[in-house]
């Protein structure tokens, strides 16, 4: 009979510190309301509260260069879809010049590299969305005070400004601006973009068509279903090269000048830092006016 008595007590102790236990809801991964504890467990509770606002606040806090370092691998976000700055083959392959550029950054880091899917539309969305899904962004981005009022972009490392793609038959036809801004002449722009904002403002008497594959683009214009693609002196030259059917006859005189960057959100300032150390020490070094003329891309620095 005493053996029961002593087995029922000791069975009632261990139910009773359980459910105290329990109602402290603080653990590794959640720091829960210390106050919740029972008295004997708040030693506990408080010690776990303050390792999770510890983690907590490396996360929020901790240099952006030294998490890539110890996540191993580079989160780059590019829309594949500028030749021959950034393209994604139909393997999941990405190659350009942005691509190569990207990949001299995550050297420099001492980590990987996995490129993440953008798309014009959503680039600002996906710069800054939370949870992060890419450490910086890059292929064909202009650097505009537009973007630097939300967001960070490194120095230049590309010239760049607006001109057209044509069928080459057309080529003596359009030598300026108000040669395309006619109501017969169809414009082709891909949305969300530069490209666009940049029909919508100077071509207001020409029929804007909007189509939704930038690489698309090109091979509509050479079999006639638009006249005009607006386009970049980045990409321009890469699509004359190959596809004969198409000229470029404004290439020499862009109607706008700007510079490519890389693009990132605020609040990596140290990652900045680096950018723009790889970008400058490849200018220094030649590597930049190399990767040009791999691309037959104009050197402006």
């Amino acid at each position: 009979m005493k053996r029961t008595r002593l087995w029922l007590i000791a069975l009632i102790l261990t139910i009773c510190g359980t459910a105290a236990f329990a109602s402290c809801t603080a653990n590794d991964d959640n720091p829960g309301d210390i106050h919740s504890c029972e008295p004997w467990l708040y030693s506990e509770c408080l010690q776990r509260n303050i390792k999770v606002r510890a983690k907590e606040w490396r996360k929020i806090h901790q240099p952006t260069v030294t998490r890539i370092q110890e996540r191993g691998k580079l989160l780059v976000g590019t829309t594949g879809d500028y030749r021959p700055l950034s393209y994604r083959e139909a393997d999941g392959n990405y190659w350009g010049f942005g691509i190569e550029m990207a990949e001299k950054i995550a050297e420099r880091i001492g980590v990987g590299i996995e490129f993440v899917q953008t798309s014009w539309p959503t680039l600002t969305a996906d710069v800054q969305a939370e949870p992060q899904t890419c450490d910086l962004a890059i292929g064909g981005i202009t650097i505009t005070d537009t973007r630097k009022e939300t967001m960070l972009m490194s120095d230049g490392y590309l010239a760049n400004g607006k001109t057209i793609l044509c069928r080459a038959a057309d080529a003596d036809r359009y030598q300026s601006l108000a040669d395309i801004d006619k109501p017969e002449v169809r414009v082709m722009v891909n949305p969300g973009g530069l490209n666009e904002k940049f029909a919508n403002e100077n071509l207001t008497h020409a029929t804007i068509i909007v189509h939704q594959k930038n690489e698309e683009i090109p091979t509509k214009v050479a079999e006639g279903h638009a006249d005009v693609m607006i386009t970049e002196i980045t990409e321009a030259p890469w699509y004359v090269q190959n596809d004969p059917r198409l000229a470029a006859p404004l290439l020499n005189k862009p109607f706008t000048h700007g510079e490519i960057g890389v693009l990132m959100r605020k609040g990596q300032d140290d990652l900045l830092t680096l950018v723009n150390a790889v970008i400058a020490q490849m200018k220094s070094d030649g590597t930049l006016r190399s990767l040009h003329e791999k691309y037959g891309l104009v050197y402006a620095y």
